[in-house]
């Protein structure tokens, strides 16, 4: 029972400590300098991190959230390891199951000074594997799946784009949540409503 629901109990665990996080953060925002707590609308993921708060004072926020990401890294590895065994091609399984999984390993690692490259390299791990899976899911009858993975793919890369780029990034906040969002959703999606045999044929 514990196997099978390891990775959503995973991701609640992960969800509910960066919450908690956010009670925790001191303050102080891209915005506001000077402001008080976590602002949903204006602080990133990223500042729950750092040792200290954007506004200057030490930051307890960040061992909330560091739990949180180790939690949410070995939930998704866990999810791209379980999925690779429903692919019956054997390079493309080994591609979602090391790239995903490997990917993150520097997911966590985003919680370093080395935020930006990790940034980088997991996305671009993350994507590789998401699209291998996203083949196999459109040569599939699994109509709504499709839809998520394409949701998924276009709102990660805009968002990636937006952070490479500097433009708008009054709005990054909000959509590095909705990315996180998504994400979390189609993994889920894909977690429980596929199975081996959606991919004999393909």
């Amino acid at each position: 029972m514990l196997k099978k629901h390891a990775v959503l109990l995973g991701i609640i665990i992960s969800i509910s400590l960066l919450v908690i996080a956010t009670f925790f953060y001191p303050g102080g925002s891209q915005f506001d300098k000077n402001s008080i707590g976590y602002d949903w609308k204006n602080n990133f993921i990223s500042n729950l991190f750092g040792e200290k708060s954007v506004n200057g004072l030490d930051n307890p926020s960040r061992f909330w959230a560091m739990g949180g990401m180790i939690s949410l890294s070995i939930s998704f590895a866990l999810f791209f390891i379980t999925f690779s065994e429903k692919i019956p091609a054997k390079g493309a399984a080994k591609v979602i199951k090391y790239f995903g999984a490997g990917g993150m390993l520097f997911t966590f690692l985003i919680v370093t000074p080395l935020h930006d490259t990790m940034i980088t390299i997991a996305s671009t791990m993350f994507l590789l594997s998401l699209f291998y899976i996203t083949v196999f899911i459109f040569k599939s009858r699994l109509r709504v799946l499709k839809a998520l993975c394409i949701i998924c793919l276009l709102i990660f890369y805009g968002t990636l784009f937006l952070h490479g780029s500097g433009l708008y990034r009054m709005y990054l906040p909000i959509l590095q949540k909705v990315t996180f969002a998504i994400a979390i959703i189609t993994v889920l999606g894909l977690e429980y409503f596929t199975k081996k045999e959606d991919f004999q044929r393909v």
